[in-house]
């Protein structure tokens, strides 16, 4: 007795993988703004820069979907491999600030170091912020902080659009 795909398995899963793609990011930065507005935990540096993937890559895969039947196949994969650097990008950052949070390499001065130890308070003009830092991990859920889970989700992103460049190839040659 064979089992037939769901429907929504059915048929070319180029589009598909895209907008799951698209819908983990969404997520993933509406959660990371709910972290920090509800949950009251504080970016630091790295964390903010991590958030910089979703910031462009969000509204590249967003053009894509709305103009899938009419971007040219050419364009179609050019905007595809501009989506998945920019989230391969973001997987590296998460690699490297939840590094820096393990202590496996030392993160930016600006945030984990001593920095510059020839600064004067008359350099600050009066405006002293307090500075996160990018070495201590303010959440973990299941021994897994939140740069790590950035990155993971990062990875599956790219995976999924790798999935979508690979299906719409297959297809392709098939016609």
């Amino acid at each position: 007795m064979t089992r037939s795909l769901p429907r929504f398995l059915q048929g070319a899963f180029d589009k598909k993988a895209t907008l799951l793609a698209f819908a983990l990011g969404l997520v993933t930065i509406v959660a990371a703004w709910g972290s920090q507005l509800i949950g009251g935990l504080v970016p630091c540096e790295l964390c903010l820069e991590q958030r910089l993937a979703y910031y462009w890559g969000l509204p590249v895969l967003a053009a894509i979907l709305v103009l899938w039947n009419r971007l040219p196949l050419a364009v179609w994969y050019i905007a595809m491999a501009v989506a998945a650097a920019i989230f391969a990008w973001g997987t590296y950052m998460g690699a490297y600030h939840a590094g820096v949070e393990w202590g496996f390499w030392p993160g930016p001065t600006a945030c984990t170091g001593l920095g510059s130890t020839d600064l004067s308070f008359g350099d600050l003009n009066g405006e002293i912020e307090a500075v996160i830092p990018c070495d201590k991990v303010q959440f973990r859920f299941l021994g897994i902080s939140l740069a790590g889970y950035n990155a993971l989700i990062s990875l599956a992103i790219v995976g999924l659009l790798l999935i979508a460049v690979v299906d719409q190839v297959r297809r392709y040659r098939k016609a």
